[in-house]
C-alpha cells in the first residue's frame, strides 16, 4: 500500500522499485528547443534556472516566447546574442546529470552593449536575464554560451589589427532602432570626445536622437562654434540621413586614427548631428522601399504635416517691418498666433527648443530631389510672386556658405551635371530659396530670425530614396562637402563682450554697418560673427550700457579674427533704448500656453511611479492567452 513502492516481481523474494528514483533525479537530455539549437552544448536539463519544470513548461512561458521574437522586435539587433544568453538560462547546459550555469562576465558584456536597444522599445530588461541573480563568477565553473559566436567573429576580423580604433562602416539603410544603436555605440566608442542625447520625441514616441562631438562633450566652451547637421526632415528623403550616420561613424574612427584634420575639427569645434528628424516618416518610406517612387509616402511626420511648413513664419513679419528704422532684425519673437492657430509638430517643436538651447552659427538640413544648395530667404517678398529673388541682408554670407558646399561636392557646381528639372547650370548649383520656389513655415528662415544660425538646404540628387549600391558612391561625393561646411564656420569675427569687471553680458547685440542683421552674445558673452574679408564696422551694445564700435580690417588669409569689446555701465534712458521695444519682450514666451510642457495625469503603479500605457510590442504577448509579462514593462 505504500505509494512510493512499485512491485515489478512476485518472485520469492519480491522485487521493488522506489519511485523516488525515477522521478526525482533530475537527467540530462538532448536539446530539442527549436530557438536554442545553435548553443554550444547538445544536452540540456530540467528544473531550468528559473525554475520551469519540463520542456513543454517552458514553451508554453513568456520567456521563451520573447526568445522567438526579439530578433524582430529589436531589427536584428543584438542577434544572436540576447537569444543565446536566454538559452543558457532556459535551457542551460547539462554535463554529467548537473546544471551549468553560465558565466556572469557574458550576461555584462551583452548587457552593456544591447541595453539601448531594449531602451529604444521602451522594453524593460528581462529578469530572466538578470546578471547577478541567475549568472555566476568564473571562480564557481561557470561557461561562457557566446564562446562559438565570438570564435566566428574572431575569425571575420582575424587579418584587421589596428588596436580596435578602426571602424567598419556598413554601407546600406538602417532601421531607426539600428540608427540609436550606430550612434550610441559610436558615443560609447569616443566617449571623450562624443554622447548621444535626444531632443524630444516623434509622433510616435521615437527618440529624437542626437550625437555631439567635441574636445569637452555636454558642455559649451567659451569662444569655440557650435554647429548642427540635419537629416531625413522629410522621412522619404533619406539618403542624407544615411551619411549623417557614417560622418558620425567617420568622425569617431577618423579622431582615434590620428587625423589631424578631424582632430582640429573636433578639438575646435562643437557639431551637433541630429540624421533623423523624422523618424514615423521614414518607416512609411522604408516599408515601401527604394523601388517605390517615394516622392511623397513618407514625406510628412505621423500627424500628416509637412515639418518644412511647420515652423512659424517669421520672414512676413520681417519684411512687414523692414522699412521702419527701428525694428528687430533679429530673435524675431514667435507670434501668439502660431501658438494658437497651428498644428504643431512635436518634431518641430522640438528642434524650435534645439535652437534655442545651443548658440548654433550654421547648420544644414540635408534633403533630396534636386541637387543644389538653396539659402534664405525661402518665402518670397512678394508673397504673390512664386519664383522671386529674396536675399537676406547677409546674402552675400550665404551665398559663400553655399559655394563651400557645393564646390566640394564631387558634382554639384559642375555647369554639365545632369539635374532633376530645374536649371541651376549657370548658378554653380546654389540658388536663392523663393528663387527656386516660395514657401512659408520653413526651418531655415527660421533659424535666421529666429536666433544667430546660418542654414542652408542642401538638396542630395534626384532620387530621393537611391538603392543602397549607391549609399558608397554619394558617400565619397559628399564627404569633402560636409568637412568643409564644417570648417566654414571659423570664418569672419568672434571675441567676447565684457564690463568693466571682465563678466561676460549676454544678449548684446553685435552689428556691422550696411548689413541690418545683428546677431547676439551667448550665456558668457562670447559671440560669432560670419564675415567676408574686407574693411567692417562692427558695434557692439547691450541695455544699460555704452555703444562701442571698432574699425576691423579681416584679410583674405585669415580665417577668423579676435574682436572684444567692453562696456561701461549707463544709466537707462528708455525712451532711447533699443532694447525697450515692446515686442522684444515676449521673445522669452515659449509656448505660452503650455501646450507641450505640460504634465497629464497618468496612472500610477504600486510603487507610485508613472505607469504609461502599454508599447506597441505588448500584443505579441497579450492576445496569446499566457500569463501576461509584466516583467517587460517599465515602471509597472
Amino acid at each position: 500500500e505504500n505509494p512510493s513502492l512499485v512491485v515489478l516481481s512476485h518472485q520469492n523474494p519480491p522485487i521493488y522499485l522506489f519511485r523516488t528514483i525515477l522521478g526525482c533525479f533530475p537527467q540530462c537530455m538532448e536539446m530539442v528547443l527549436g530557438y536554442c539549437q545553435d548553443v554550444p552544448y547538445s544536452h540540456t536539463i530540467f528544473p531550468n534556472i528559473v525554475g520551469h519544470r519540463s520542456r513543454q513548461d517552458l514553451e508554453m512561458g513568456a520567456e521563451y516566447l520573447l526568445l522567438s521574437v526579439i530578433h524582430g522586435l529589436l531589427n536584428g539587433e543584438c542577434s544572436p546574442d540576447i537569444r543565446l544568453l536566454g538559452c543558457s538560462v532556459l535551457a542551460p547546459r547539462c554535463q554529467d546529470n548537473k546544471l551549468m550555469k553560465p558565466c556572469r562576465s557574458s550576461c555584462e558584456m551583452v548587457k552593456k552593449s544591447c541595453i539601448h536597444a531594449f531602451d529604444a522599445i521602451q522594453m524593460a530588461w528581462p529578469y530572466f536575464l538578470d546578471c547577478d541573480r541567475f549568472f555566476v563568477g568564473d571562480e564557481e565553473g561557470c561557461y561562457d554560451p557566446l564562446s562559438e559566436l565570438r570564435e566566428k567573429q574572431d575569425v571575420a576580423i582575424a587579418n584587421i589589427s589596428d588596436g580596435g580604433i578602426f571602424t567598419v562602416i556598413q554601407f546600406t539603410y538602417h532601421t531607426n532602432t539600428q540608427m540609436s544603436s550606430i550612434l550610441k555605440k559610436t558615443a560609447s566608442k569616443c566617449s571623450h570626445i562624443s554622447q548621444t542625447y535626444s531632443i524630444g520625441r516623434s509622433v510616435e514616441g521615437k527618440d529624437l536622437l542626437a550625437i555631439e562631438f567635441s574636445n569637452n562633450p555636454g558642455q559649451h566652451d567659451l569662444l569655440e562654434p557650435e554647429i548642427k547637421l540635419i537629416g531625413n526632415m522629410h522621412g522619404n528623403e533619406v539618403l542624407g540621413r544615411q551619411l549623417l550616420i557614417y560622418l558620425a561613424q567617420y568622425l569617431c574612427s577618423e579622431y582615434l586614427l590620428g587625423n589631424e584634420r578631424i582632430q582640429t575639427i573636433i578639438n575646435t569645434t562643437r557639431i551637433h548631428i541630429l540624421p533623423s528628424m523624422n523618424p514615423d516618416g521614414y518607416e512609411i518610406a522604408a516599408s515601401e522601399g527604394h523601388q517605390y517612387n517615394g516622392w511623397t509616402s513618407g514625406r510628412a511626420n505621423a500627424q500628416n504635416l509637412d515639418l518644412n511648413r511647420n515652423f512659424p513664419d517669421l520672414t512676413s513679419i520681417f519684411y512687414n517691418r523692414r522699412r521702419f528704422r527701428h525694428f528687430r532684425n533679429n530673435h524675431i519673437p514667435i507670434p501668439e498666433s502660431y501658438w494658437s492657430n497651428k498644428v504643431i509638430a512635436p518634431e518641430t517643436y522640438a528642434v524650435m527648443k534645439w535652437i534655442r538651447a545651443h548658440p548654433f552659427v550654421i547648420s544644414a538640413s540635408l534633403h533630396g530631389g534636386e541637387l543644389v544648395i538653396s539659402y534664405p530667404f525661402d518665402f518670397s517678398r512678394h508673397p504673390q510672386e512664386e519664383r522671386m529673388y529674396s536675399p537676406t541682408p547677409d546674402e552675400q554670407i550665404f551665398k559663400q556658405l553655399a559655394r563651400t558646399y557645393a564646390d566640394a561636392h564631387a558634382t554639384m557646381s559642375n555647369n554639365d551635371t545632369e539635374r532633376c528639372g530645374a536649371s541651376f547650370a549657370n548658378k554653380g548649383g546654389i540658388t536663392n530659396g523663393a528663387q527656386w520656389y516660395s514657401f512659408a513655415g520653413g526651418m531655415s528662415d527660421f533659424n535666421y530670425l529666429h536666433s544667430n544660425c546660418y542654414e542652408i538646404t542642401v538638396e542630395l540628387g534626384c532620387d530621393k530614396f537611391p538603392s543602397e549600391v549607391e549609399l558608397y558612391p554619394e558617400w565619397l561625393r559628399n564627404k569633402e562637402a560636409l568637412l568643409s561646411f564644417m570648417e566654414f564656420v571659423h570664418r569672419g569675427i568672434k571675441g567676447i563682450v565684457k564690463d568693466e569687471h571682465g563678466n561676460g553680458i549676454k544678449g548684446a547685440t553685435i552689428s556691422v554697418r550696411g548689413m541690418r542683421h545683428d546677431i547676439t552674445t551667448a550665456e558668457d558673452g562670447d559671440y560669432w560673427r560670419l564675415l567676408n574679408p574686407g574693411v567692417h564696422i562692427v558695434t557692439a551694445a547691450a541695455s544699460g550700457y555704452t555703444k562701442v564700435s571698432k574699425r576691423i580690417r579681416l584679410p583674405r588669409n585669415i580665417h577668423v579674427g579676435r574682436v572684444d569689446f567692453v562696456l561701461k555701465k549707463v544709466p537707462r534712458d528708455p525712451s532711447l533704448d533699443y532694447f525697450n521695444i515692446p515686442e522684444l519682450d515676449s521673445y522669452d514666451h515659449f509656448d505660452p500656453f503650455n501646450q507641450f510642457e505640460q504634465s497629464s495625469q497618468r496612472e500610477l503603479s504600486e510603487n507610485g511611479e508613472e505607469r504609461t500605457e502599454k508599447p506597441w510590442w505588448w500584443s505579441y504577448f497579450s492576445q496569446l492567452g499566457i500569463s501576461a509579462p509584466t516583467w517587460l514593462l517599465r515602471n509597472y
